[in-house]
């Protein structure tokens, strides 16, 4: 399936997430790495991809954002689906210092 991300990008993608926030669950790990690969970030489109019930997601969403670590862009009333990007602090985890010009 083309929608779903590479298996070992994720992998570490939420090893990473997962090491700069401990106090995540898996689900709210997987959701902030599926951002940082670059995935939208749509709970609905998260919840078929992965398999997880729409509710869990959601809740995870919500923790995140209790958090601060997204922010909710849209919500349809309706279906509940959400949309949601990383904050504006930065990046959830450091990325790698850049290349000193001196």
């Amino acid at each position: 399936m083309s929608d779903t991300p590479d298996e070992a990008a994720f992998v570490a993608a939420l090893d990473r997430m997962s090491a700069a926030h401990p106090g995540l669950t898996s689900l709210e790990a997987g959701l902030l790495a599926a951002l940082d690969l670059g995935l939208p970030g749509d709970s609905r489109a998260f919840a078929r991809t992965f398999g997880v019930e729409h509710a869990f997601v959601l809740r995870a969403v919500a923790g995140l954002e209790e958090a601060g670590l997204v922010t909710v862009t849209a919500r349809d009333g309706r279906t509940q689906r959400t949309r949601f990007t990383t904050t504006d602090s930065g990046p959830s985890v450091p990325s790698a210092p850049p290349s000193s010009q001196a």
